[in-house]
């Protein structure tokens, strides 16, 4: 029997090292991935085409700020084109589409592709990584909700609008702002982390959104007919749009825009603590989400 063939191999250096550079803190990593979340939302480091739809939409929600101030500055200022709690009650349709159509670029790609594994894997926590995209939703529905606000306020300033009459007036439009941008994201973050289909995704979010709206109006309107009025003003809960409305329309002294709101302060604030806690639920399921998921 002859002997077995001598083995003979050359190992080839390719070039692969070690990083041996900076690495960054936890910190660092969760600031980069916020502002990457941000920027993705408006089409940032994807296709041209996908920068098309939320400009598109944030253009339009900006041409009644625009329009007014142009006719503040050329009539003369009017205190009824003033109304920054009606701007955000109108604007409603169109922050249901911007959300519905970018949620899940955040929520639903990584999950369907069963990568957010290997994301979870180090150094960042499955609570961590899904807060810090829901944090990017949050930061970018704000600034599609506070920036025709802002033009508003500066235009009406301009056009000679008292800045100590007007400030308290805005003060409460971008709070009840910051408190939707809260309420919707976690509505659209749930939706999109258990419909993972793009398309599902989008539907579900504007049904719970749009026709939840509608469906709390109708289910108010309702009770306040049967003189229900306490249990009226708790169906709110059911849409943040119509919380949001009544509550900084209570707080703040202003008339309601979508629905009657409640005549008492306590109950404004009631309602808000309410609202904050089922949104700190919203999380808890989040996180949970994404636990299963890279598990």
């Amino acid at each position: 029997m002859s002997a077995p063939a001598e083995r003979t191999g050359v190992i080839h250096d390719i070039g692969y090292r070690r990083y041996a550079g900076a690495r960054m803190s936890s910190a660092g990593i969760a600031g980069s991935l916020l502002a990457s979340g941000v920027l993705a939302v408006f089409g940032f480091g994807r296709s041209g085409k996908a920068k098309i739809l939320p400009f598109v939409l944030l253009g339009m929600t900006m041409v009644p700020a625009v329009v007014m101030v142009g006719i503040m500055s050329f009539i003369g200022l009017d205190a009824g084109l003033l109304n920054y709690a009606s701007y955000n009650a109108g604007s409603s349709f169109l922050v249901v589409l911007f959300v519905a159509a970018q949620a899940p670029v955040l929520f639903s790609r990584d999950l369907r592709s069963g990568v957010i594994s290997l994301y979870l894997a180090r150094p960042l926590g499955a609570s961590a990584f899904a807060l810090i995209r829901w944090a990017s939703l949050v930061l970018a529905i704000l600034a599609f909700v506070l920036t025709p606000l802002l033009v508003l306020f500066i235009g009406g300033l301009s056009a000679g609008a008292s800045f100590t009459e007007e400030l308290p007036r805005v003060a409460w439009a971008l709070a009840g702002a910051v408190v939707l941008a809260l309420l919707v994201a976690t509505v659209a973050a749930l939706v999109s982390s258990w419909t993972l289909r793009r398309g599902l995704a989008i539907a579900g979010t504007i049904m719970v959104l749009l026709v939840g709206l509608g469906v709390t109006v109708a289910l108010k309107e309702t009770l306040f007919f049967e003189g229900m009025d306490t249990a009226a003003h708790w169906v709110s809960l059911l849409s943040p749009f119509a919380l949001v409305d009544a509550v900084t329309a209570v707080l703040g002294g202003t008339d309601a825009q979508i629905t009657s709101a409640p005549e008492s302060v306590a109950t404004g604030w009631l309602l808000v603590s309410t609202a904050l806690a089922l949104m700190a639920v919203g999380l808890l399921l989040l996180i949970r989400r994404y636990r299963s998921k890279g598990a």
